[in-house]
């Protein structure tokens, strides 16, 4: 590896830590640490929600699906965004004011002071899933560091998931979510710069869009988002688009974003702003994998690596270093709010609520930082064997999360008569289905659908029948 890409690469952590650093005795209560005291910007609120959301798989796993399926893959990005738009117009503003009328922290908190809960049940449970799913999720972004390290330095995968936990438990551990939400607006900015800088160097390269084209049907890969207008056609990108996209109804990481913004009349502002930037950002990762099967036309032996092996090869260190660190800011953006939400979840869902409701603030921001560095070490454990592709577990995970939360938060802000029963099994249904559906179905279709289908049906179903129950007592 080039001196320069080292150089780049540390200076870029040192920026990181120095922010946290900065931000650490300000952090005075559990409000300050999990929610920012509820006083971001609309900037910080568009680009945390956005840089939180795009992991190693706008990097690694997503030009690595284009570039080994084509063009009409893009469907899965087309979804995102659709499904992002429709998360920032009919549930940011709603959970942002609700919130901030029953002062809760946390989704699960959301939960039980919707339902009234005082069984406790409702937090328990969603609080579970939460610590179920997160703990893959996490594992997913230190799988991408270990490859990361493995690949530029030569030096060993376990050493590579160890130093870049580290990094991100401690500036999580010292700065809270404010900190994480500025990490998060720096690093959105650079690899949006990098990630359309970067394929437009790329694509002057290789002689322009004719020579991809040609590239991709010499390789018989898909040229158009519409092959044809058959009806197993119209199936498959329905799949594609909604089996990521409806996962975005239930992902704490980023509906605890829309939590922390100071103004709910701002929201429409973060939301255009927020949107702008995944359109260009999934723009730029379809061209790395576009330009990839140019490059290698032969294929890789790991395709989560492509963009790693294209800047190394093609690119000047300098140019490598930024692409790099792009993919650094994209992995650790994720885990740092993965890892600030199953804190805060062990802290005021598990700790405060269950054990200790008269606890300090101080005392919870001190369980907290201790509930970074424990679930820091379990996804530690996950990603230590190995257990699949980053694309398979970021896609089980985002999976159970949106299949557990989403229906419930989705339908509780709209719809007045859900009960409290319907919510306990919304959540079960949703998150059992999703996490053994691979298990006896596979991942042909993705398990958030039937699993989203099921948890709906259930709310709605469990709702109507409580309704009339009432009718007779």
């Amino acid at each position: 590896m080039h001196y320069l890409e080292i150089l780049v690469f540390f200076l870029y952590f040192f920026i990181l830590l120095s922010v946290a650093f900065m931000s650490y005795h300000r952090q005075k209560s559990d409000t300050d640490f999990v929610i920012g005291n509820r006083s971001l910007s609309f900037w910080l609120t568009a680009l945390s929600a956005h840089a939180s959301d795009m992991s190693s798989w706008l990097f690694l796993a997503y030009p690595a699906l284009i570039f080994t399926k084509g063009i009409f893959y893009c469907w899965a990005a087309i979804g995102l965004t659709v499904f992002m738009y429709i998360n920032w117009q009919f549930i940011a503003p709603k959970i942002r004011s609700f919130t901030g009328k029953c002062h809760n922290l946390t989704l699960n908190a959301y939960f039980e002071s919707r339902f009234n809960d005082k069984t406790k049940v409702i937090r328990t449970i969603s609080s579970l899933m939460t610590l179920l799913f997160y703990v893959f999720y996490i594992s997913a972004g230190l799988v991408s560091l270990g490859y990361l390290v493995e690949t530029l330095f030569g030096l060993n995968y376990y050493f590579g998931i160890s130093i870049g936990l580290v990094i991100v438990a401690f500036y999580v551990f010292l700065g809270g979510y404010t900190t994480v939400a500025w990490i998060d607006l720096f690093q959105g900015f650079f690899l949006l710069f990098v990630i359309l800088l970067i394929p437009a160097i790329l694509l002057y390269k290789v002689d322009g869009f004719a020579t991809v084209a040609q590239a991709l049907k010499t390789q018989g890969l898909t040229t158009t988002l519409f092959p044809d207008f058959s009806t197993k056609t119209i199936i498959q990108i329905l799949l594609l688009a909604c089996g990521w996209g409806l996962g975005y109804f239930g992902q704490p990481h980023i509906i605890t974003k829309f939590m922390g913004i100071k103004h709910v009349n701002e929201m429409h502002k973060a939301k255009y702003l927020g949107i702008s930037w995944q359109i260009l950002a999934l723009f730029g990762a379809t061209l790395f994998g576009l330009i990839g099967v140019v490059f290698f036309p032969e294929g890789l032996p790991k395709e989560e690596l492509l963009t790693l092996h294209i800047v190394q090869t093609y690119l000047p260190a300098f140019f490598a270093g930024l692409v790099l660190c792009a993919i650094l800011a994209a992995t650790t953006n994720v885990i740092a709010a993965q890892i600030l939400v199953v804190a805060s979840s062990l802290a005021e869902d598990f700790y405060k609520r269950l054990f200790h409701e008269d606890a300090s603030h101080k005392k919870i921001l001190f369980v907290s930082r201790l509930g970074v560095v424990g679930t820091a070490i379990i996804a530690f454990l996950i990603a230590f064997f190995q257990p699949s592709t980053i694309y398979q577990l970021v896609l089980y995970s985002w999976s159970g999360l949106g299949a557990s939360f989403g229906p419930l938060l989705l339908i509780s802000l709209h719809y007045k008569k859900v009960t409290r029963t319907a919510a306990i099994f919304g959540i079960l249904i949703g998150g059992i289905t999703s996490a053994f559906w691979p298990l006896f179905f596979g991942m042909d279709i993705i398990p958030l659908i039937p699993a989203f289908i099921l948890s709906s049906a259930a709310i709605f179903l469990i709702s109507s029948m409580s309704k009339k129950q009432k009718k007779f007592t």
